[in-house]
């Protein structure tokens, strides 16, 4: 199974809280199609109580079997990337999943431990999948099955509740 893999960097936003008893607030907000030079879980920009924080580096993996997913997604009008992040301090959160396949970012969205966002698809890693998926992509023709037929009138196909002396398991002589 061809697999392409992408080296891809995660910016998130840090909002403060809303209320005094709230926290503030972690969310994945865009991906880099590079790493910077800046190290994992850097500051790089706050005003107003707002930051943006780096996050680091992670593999996109394309996997062949998944190129309809990823068609599904280039062509939803609105590519996106499902960034799973673990943990709300910028400082500690771990970056758990990157993927372009919407089923399964949505199946990372139904972990409660998890804070899944869908952020926009940088054109040029939208170019690369769309190669990846006119390389790789198979078209799987829709095959509708047929029941077999049956004769109303055939006997049950069953075992019969009572067993044959012939069709019983042999046993061994038990000593007395």
């Amino acid at each position: 199974m061809p697999i392409k893999t992408l080296r891809i960097s995660v910016l998130a936003i840090r909002r403060p809280a809303v209320t005094k008893w709230g926290a503030g607030e972690l969310r994945p907000c865009s991906v880099l199609p590079q790493e910077p030079d800046a190290a994992p879980h850097t500051l790089l920009y706050a005003e107003n109580g707002v930051e943006t924080w780096y996050l680091g580096g992670r593999d996109l993996s394309l996997y062949s079997g998944d190129t309809l997913h990823h068609q599904d997604n280039l062509v939803s009008g609105r590519p996106a990337l499902w960034v799973a992040l673990r943990g709300q301090d910028p400082r500690t959160a771990e970056i758990v999943n990157v993927t372009a396949d919407p089923y399964e970012g949505e199946g990372y969205a139904s972990d409660l431990d998890l804070f899944v966002e869908p952020v926009p698809m940088p054109a040029v890693i939208e170019a690369q999948i769309a190669e990846f998926v006119a390389q790789h992509h198979v078209d799987m023709p829709f095959k509708k099955r047929k029941r077999d037929v049956i004769d109303p009138n055939a006997p049950p196909a069953r075992a019969p509740r009572v067993l044959h002396d012939a069709d019983k398991w042999a046993h061994s002589p038990r000593k007395r």
